[in-house]
């Protein structure tokens, strides 16, 4: 029987919380209409009461980012926002979202979740053969999560509802490209084992 992770992709303050700088523009406005975040507490909610160990992948640099490569487009533009600072409020991870004691704090300075982070080890540990995945964005990390994990001999679920791109084209689209390696459903859907 497959053992399953939840993970909760860069759902950090910085990119989803309605006091953020997306709050009001880039994520915020998909995220309310598509009921994003009670979506994922309710996912999160689910996982918990099966005993599914749930990871938290945080995207974050140190203060002087330090992990940015220069010919990075993605991650220059957020050293030049200043967005994603460790230990700044805008790289906690949402309140509607918490985190428990008992959960993981993945952090990464890539979009994919996998490089050179502990969730490799961490998966390894715990004997995880299944990754149930959402978060922001679905052309970023969630898209890379499940290539990565596919390539890694994972199993993997997308959270439709619990995942947004920063139009609803794009997300369309990427999960329409990742249907053919990983399983697409919902909140209210997924049964976690």
């Amino acid at each position: 029987m497959a053992k399953s992770m939840f993970l909760v992709l860069d759902m950090i303050n910085d990119l989803i919380h309605e006091d953020g700088p997306n709050g009001k523009k880039g994520y915020g406005p998909i995220l309310a209409r598509r009921n994003i975040i009670a979506n994922t507490a309710i996912a999160i909610a689910k996982a918990r009461a099966a005993g599914v160990p749930i990871g938290y992948v945080r995207v974050g640099f140190s203060p002087d980012y330090r992990e940015v490569a220069t010919n990075s487009g993605v991650f220059n533009g957020a050293k030049k926002a200043e967005l994603f600072k460790l230990g700044s409020w805008g790289t906690q991870v949402h309140p509607a979202l918490a985190p428990h004691p008992e959960d993981y704090d993945i952090i990464k300075h890539r979009v994919s979740p996998f490089y050179a982070t502990t969730l490799d080890p961490i998966l390894g540990a715990n004997q995880i053969t299944h990754l149930v995945l959402c978060g922001v964005s679905t052309t970023g990390a969630v898209l890379s999560a499940a290539k990565d994990g596919h390539d890694r001999d994972y199993d993997i679920t997308i959270l439709d509802d619990c995942s947004a791109a920063i139009t609803d084209e794009h997300h369309k689209v990427t999960l329409d490209m990742v249907s053919r390696f990983a399983t697409i459903t919902t909140a209210a859907d997924i049964v976690f084992a």
